[in-house]
């Protein structure tokens, strides 16, 4: 019993070493799978998934990435859709979070660079896009919602941010 245990352990700890290794190149190649357009400048990548502007922001020094889409400006934004906001990002909003920058409301994933697989790469960009087109509806990234008082007020969607 005691060896199986040990070789349990040691499994666990030697498969967790062994982490992802993306590196910017892989990412972008990952992102190409998935957009329907594309451009790479510096550290930043600007592409189209379904119709919807996203952008990958990366910086191999600090090991961080972030995939962002923006959705409406905050002028635009009532208390209480900031509210639901909120609650989304308890709840429903799972991987992805509302956030406010630079007077925009915006759709955001996080993540460590090197630790992320390209299957978390595709499934982020698939989560900021559902949060993105669901902002003042179901307030969703997935059809996963975490319990607890999920009640939202249901407004009309804000129109989407027109590109410059």
């Amino acid at each position: 019993m005691r060896s199986v245990l040990l070789f349990i352990f040691l499994f666990c700890t030697t498969a967790s070493s062994f982490g992802q290794n993306m590196t910017v190149d892989l990412l972008i190649e990952t992102i190409k799978q998935e957009a329907d357009t594309i451009k790479v400048e510096n550290n930043t990548i600007e592409f189209e998934f379904n119709d919807a502007l996203l952008i990958c922001i990366h910086d191999e020094n600090a090991n961080r990435m972030r995939i962002i889409a923006p959705i409406v400006r905050k002028e635009q934004l009532d208390e209480e859709e900031i509210l639901n906001a909120l609650v989304a990002n308890f709840h429903s909003v799972l991987d992805v979070k509302y956030a406010l920058s630079d007077e925009i409301l915006w759709s955001v994933f996080a993540h460590p660079l090197k630790q992320l697989s390209e299957a978390q790469v595709i499934d982020a960009i698939q989560q900021v896009y559902a949060a993105a087109i669901t902002f003042g509806d179901s307030y969703s990234s997935t059809n996963l919602v975490f319990p607890g008082n999920t009640k939202k007020v249901e407004k009309p969607k804000p129109k989407s941010l027109k590109k410059t």
